[in-house]
């Protein structure tokens, strides 16, 4: 693989890698608001039936909330998924290149021993 190519790759996996972190912290802020301003009991005027447990305590939020913060939960994890993976591909590829350069500096050494 080119060194450019290789290049590519890392910056893909660095930038999927760090908006899936800033996502889950997103996430995870969200949730804690969540858990300072939900109410602990289901209140059906305002819709607010649908539980989440945060951090062992139980919390009403309405569909919309719900669905908001499980969208943000898991797209934040499906693109560090993808970071991780771009980051194996990444290393598997450097590792493969960085081969043939210890080949040569084996065969130097043999040579010299000789």
């Amino acid at each position: 693989m080119k060194a450019a190519r290789l290049a590519t790759l890392k910056f893909f996996a660095l930038v999927f890698l760090l908006v899936g972190l800033a996502g889950l912290i997103a996430s995870a802020t969200i949730s804690t608001h969540y858990l300072v301003v939900m109410p602990q009991k289901p209140i059906p005027e305002k819709l607010q039936v649908v539980p989440r447990s945060i951090h062992g305590v139980t919390v009403y939020q309405t569909t919309e909330e719900n669905r908001l913060l499980n969208t943000w939960e898991f797209t934040s994890v499906g693109i560090f998924l993808v970071g991780m993976t771009l980051s194996v591909i990444y290393l598997e590829k450097w590792g493969s290149m960085q081969v043939p350069a210890g080949e040569e500096e084996e065969r130097e050494l043999a040579e010299d021993l000789r």
